[in-house]
């Protein structure tokens, strides 16, 4: 079960940033509590995968919302 809420929880986060991948400051404040509410290994999997996906748009926030919010 716990499992199962993880995976789903990552799935949202991923589908909310593609949503809000129009404007950066929603991108980057999404993908700030996306960071809060996700356990440590899926946020290496979210960081991956935003990289990936949206790195040639937002390579710079992305990059900073990790350090910000991980320092925390």
């Amino acid at each position: 079960m716990m499992k199962e809420t993880t995976v789903a929880m990552l799935d949202m986060s991923k589908t909310i940033l593609e949503k809000v991948s129009f404007d950066k400051l929603l991108f980057r404040k999404e993908l700030s509590k996306a960071i809060k509410w996700l356990q440590p290994q899926d946020t290496m999997i979210l960081k991956v995968w935003a990289l990936a996906t949206f790195g040639h748009m937002y390579k710079d926030i992305i990059l900073d919302v990790y350090t910000s919010v991980t320092k925390v």
